[in-house]
């Protein structure tokens, strides 16, 4: 069970890299460079507040599972 959470813990780190190139280049960057007020403020809100709490609790929670802190045996 402890390698699948070490494997799962590369499968985090991995989702939290695809988030935050995915909120950046499609949700963020875009929205700013727009040009309406609207889009504007949802980009500034998706790039500076949102990406750095999903891909940072998810990059987190990955290198947490392959330093084995979430392991049965530890004492």
């Amino acid at each position: 069970m402890n390698g699948l959470k070490k494997i799962l813990g590369f499968v985090w780190i991995a989702v939290a890299l695809i988030v935050g190139y995915f909120g950046i280049t499609v949700l963020g960057i875009p929205k700013i460079t727009s040009g309406k007020q609207e889009d504007l403020v949802f980009g500034i809100i998706i790039l500076f507040v949102l990406m750095p709490i999903i891909s940072g609790g998810l990059g987190i929670f990955g290198y947490y599972s392959l330093t084995g802190e979430y392991s049965d045996d530890k004492k």
